[in-house]
């Protein structure tokens, strides 16, 4: 892909899946999901993108809040989440200084609440423009080695 783009300004990438069910019954296969889909389908995309992207570009990953607002049947959400995490902060301090990598963690969409909500209990909706405002910070912003979580709070 990207040696049929060329360089590039920002990536971001809002791709990824992972498995949900009880602790008791997942398998290493259904961890392996997330693993090879959300985490590593957004570490490849830095790594091989790192040769492609212009001065001052950016890379913006994303999660989500079940790493540190934890759900039932939510463990390797939790695990990636908190994997992409650790790895945007550390990658940020091997970027050349004027490259820059964030993350974006916002909780549950308006728009997916009537399928998600029975999950995040007590958690409110966030509207996808207010989610499209971290994406906007992370990619014309200074930053790097941030997470910008979007529409939830610490105080749970």
């Amino acid at each position: 892909m990207f040696s049929q783009i060329g360089e590039f300004d920002a990536l971001i990438c809002t791709a990824g899946t992972v498995h949900f069910a009880p602790l008791a019954e997942f398998t290493i296969e259904q961890y392996a999901i997330g693993l090879q889909s959300k985490l590593m389908g957004q570490v490849n995309l830095v790594r091989l993108g790192l040769g492609f992207l212009r001065e001052e570009g950016s890379f913006t990953l994303t999660s989500g809040p079940t790493n540190d607002d934890p759900i039932s049947l939510g463990t390797s959400s939790a695990m990636v989440n908190g994997a992409l995490e650790g790895f945007i902060r550390s990658a940020a301090i091997e970027l050349r200084q004027d490259r820059r990598i964030n993350l974006v963690s916002p909780t549950m969409l308006e728009e997916s609440s009537p399928l998600y909500s029975p999950y995040f209990r007590g958690s409110k909706a966030v509207a996808t423009n207010d989610v499209v405002l971290g994406y906007v910070k992370s990619v014309e912003g200074k930053q790097t080695g941030c997470v910008y979580r979007i529409g939830w709070s610490r105080d749970r």
